[in-house]
């Protein structure tokens, strides 16, 4: 058992880092807990590696702005726990508020705190379509770490399909390194553009942000990359790997092309894991198609002692997330007596101000890369939940059975490794399209420990010192 600390900060991207600095900063003891070898989270992942490299360059100046982040938290006296995997998440009272179970080298450890942040980001939004388990196909964020840590681009013209920013800033990196694209099928429905405009003049406000989305759009036509518009359907086949790529433009006819590499991406979603598991209240946020834990102005979740900062609150990009650590740092420092409520509510002010600022494209960009229907109602053959092997079609004929927990019982969807990471918020759309319901009322799994995979071996190095009466 690991020592005593204020407050466990879980997640070492943007927001972690951040709310870290901020809290040793005011006198907190920290322990800053990562499954990465070492700081920048996805959005800077590696960024120490990759000072004064093709690879660093290529990335761009809002990549090369994490060394800065991660100089300051190896300054800061924190306690820094790289290669450490959250397994588990208890609330431990009298002895301490919380105790973070984790395991790293082939054991586990338990470390208290009166306190804990989440700051583990988004993950990548469930995107099944037929073929999705091939090897060959690869979603784009899987891509871009293999760009940013070992440097790695695809030998081949790559097929690349989705919507959202990150597809965009991965070809102009991915075209900056000498990669090359075979076409990009962008999945965004027409009609979204008229549904964002109205929030335009809100999101001019980030005008620079903005201008970046620009410049990449205008790099990729300056490189002549096929773009094929409206894409409503795709659909990957292979004996033992990919071998060709169909895709359908709204209205229009079904195109084969030959494929060896695919990479997708659907937008990202919120990491609710841990806040699910410990039972925290969370609300269906319709802008962004997806579930997000409640919190309060200093990012506490329903459960006392319990915060979230980042994109884990709501997706809001790597500057949102930085200033939602440094909040959520002063709401902990207050809490643990560090600050009285005016100073809190003194030293927050501009970062508030900043915040509101730095979300001002959200509802424009949600609007604009709103996820298309297609995404949540995949083929019958397709293969939804791909740790226990069930396909869209067992589930819509299980859906008569109850919600997400009672199919899951009756289907083994989302009983895997992942714990429903992959195939959660499809699910729930199934079952609400049978139904006649919404994903909002049909709801979520619900998520049980262990988080990530346990052994009984390792199981058998936990220590726990109980406190006696």
């Amino acid at each position: 058992m690991s020592k005593l600390q204020d407050v466990a900060v879980l997640g070492a991207g943007p927001a972690g880092m951040a709310a870290a600095v901020r809290l040793r900063a005011l006198g907190v003891p920290v322990a800053l807990i990562d499954e990465q070898p070492a700081p920048g989270g996805q959005i800077w992942r590696n960024v120490e590696g990759n000072e004064n490299t093709a690879v660093g360059k290529a990335l761009g100046s809002d990549y090369a702005a994490g060394a800065a982040a991660a100089a300051a938290l190896n300054e800061s006296g924190c306690v820094l726990r790289f290669g450490n995997q959250l397994w588990q998440l208890e609330d431990a009272q009298p002895e301490a508020k919380w105790r973070v179970f984790v395991k790293a080298g082939g054991g586990l450890d338990m470390l208290p705190a009166s306190a804990v942040l989440l700051a583990g980001g988004a993950q990548e939004r469930p995107n099944p379509f037929p073929g999705w388990t091939l090897p060959g196909v690869v979603s784009v964020g899987a891509a871009q770490i293999l760009m940013k840590t070992a440097g790695q681009i695809p030998e081949e013209p790559v097929w690349i399909a989705g919507s959202g920013p990150l597809p965009l800033l991965y070809m102009t990196q991915l075209l900056a390194l000498g990669g090359k694209i075979a076409g990009y099928l962008d999945t965004s429905p027409r009609g979204n553009l008229a549904a964002a405009l109205p929030h335009l003049p809100r999101a001019l406000a980030a005008w620079k942000d903005l201008r970046k989305g620009l410049g990449w759009l205008q790099t990729l036509r300056r490189s002549g990359v096929p773009v094929v518009k409206d894409v409503a359907e795709i659909a990957a086949a292979g004996n033992d790997r990919l071998e060709s790529l169909t895709y359908r433009p709204r209205g229009s006819k079904a195109v084969t092309v030959p494929a060896r590499l695919l990479l997708v991406h659907e937008g990202v979603v919120p990491g609710i894991h841990v806040t699910m598991a410990m039972g925290c209240a969370h609300d269906w946020r319709d802008d962004q198609v997806c579930f997000a834990p409640r919190l309060d102005g200093w990012g506490e979740t329903s459960r006392a002692g319990l915060y979230v900062a980042g994109d884990g609150a709501g997706i809001g990009g790597a500057e949102a997330a930085r200033l939602r650590g440094e909040i959520a740092a002063l709401g902990i420092a207050c809490k643990l007596g560090k600050l009285s409520e005016a100073e809190a509510r003194q030293l927050a002010a501009p970062l508030r101000r900043a915040l509101d600022r730095a979300l001002a494209p959200r509802r424009f960009l949600d609007a604009l890369y709103r996820p298309r229907p297609e995404v949540f109602a995949p083929a019958e053959e397709t293969v939804v939940c791909r740790c226990e092997e069930v396909t869209a079609g067992q589930i819509r004929r299980a859906a008569g059975k109850g919600g997400p927990n009672q199919l899951k019982a009756f289907t083994r969807a989302g009983m895997g490794p992942c714990q429903g990471r992959q195939c959660g918020y499809t699910v729930s759309h199934l079952l609400a399209h049978s139904l006649n319901s919404s994903a909002a009322e049909v709801g979520f799994f619900h998520v049980r420990p262990p988080l990530k995979p346990v052994t009984l071996g390792e199981l058998a190095t936990l220590e726990i010192e109980e406190a006696t009466p």
